[in-house]
């Protein structure tokens, strides 16, 4: 089955309620588990998968670089999500479910997550993090037997890539998403769609 879904419908709490819901099925369930860890091992506020995802069936693993304050269900002013999501309520979610529907790639499968796992209240990047977040993502992929190829969406997340080549799947690169890329480097935003459907082929 194939999960539709429509960009920002996330600012719904019905959505975000019906996605929790959800939660146990056996496609997700697994996720939950990992997360879970996460959340006790690191204490950090980690999103959680969206199950309407492929999640354990997903054959592309998107990384983007770290949660937003969207992805935060416990944030300050307006609440978030708990997901990471391309149905969550800001630009660069909304660019990310436009981009797969024009790279036609079905959404059943994909898995997206983040380098970093937890938001932290800033989007910068430490070394520490970026080292933690790579033993988090070693142990995810033994959750995702079926990922053949996994997607460096941003310029952080691509500082993962040296550390990802030793697992033995194909690794490709694209620019982030982001109205900030989209502003500032727009010829590598229009490719993003097409980077995307060349790593779905490769998957097949």
């Amino acid at each position: 089955m194939e999960f539709i879904g429509a960009p920002r419908t996330m600012r719904s709490a019905a959505i975000r309620e019906e996605r929790f819901a959800r939660l146990g099925e056996p496609h997700i369930r697994p996720l939950v588990d990992y997360v879970a860890q996460l959340r006790t091992s690191s204490g950090a506020e980690v999103p959680m998968f969206d199950p309407s995802d492929g999640g354990v069936n997903a054959r592309l693993l998107f990384l983007m670089e770290k949660p937003g304050p969207m992805t935060s269900a416990e944030g300050r002013g307006r609440a978030g999500s708990g997901f990471i999501s391309r149905d969550n309520d800001d630009p660069t979610a909304e660019s990310t479910f436009k981009f797969m529907v024009e790279a036609a790639i079905p959404r059943q499968e994909t898995v997206l997550w983040n380098v970093i796992p937890g938001w932290n209240g800033t989007r910068r990047v430490t070394a520490e993090e970026l080292g933690c977040g790579i033993r988090a993502i070693n142990s995810l992929l033994t959750l995702l037997p079926k990922v053949g190829v996994i997607v460096l969406v941003g310029r952080k997340a691509q500082r993962a890539e040296p550390l990802l080549r030793g697992a033995g799947l194909q690794v490709f690169r694209s620019s982030h998403p982001s109205p900030i890329v989209r502003a500032s480097r727009r010829a590598e935003w229009d490719a993003i769609p097409r980077q995307w459907a060349n790593a779905y082929a490769a998957s097949l």
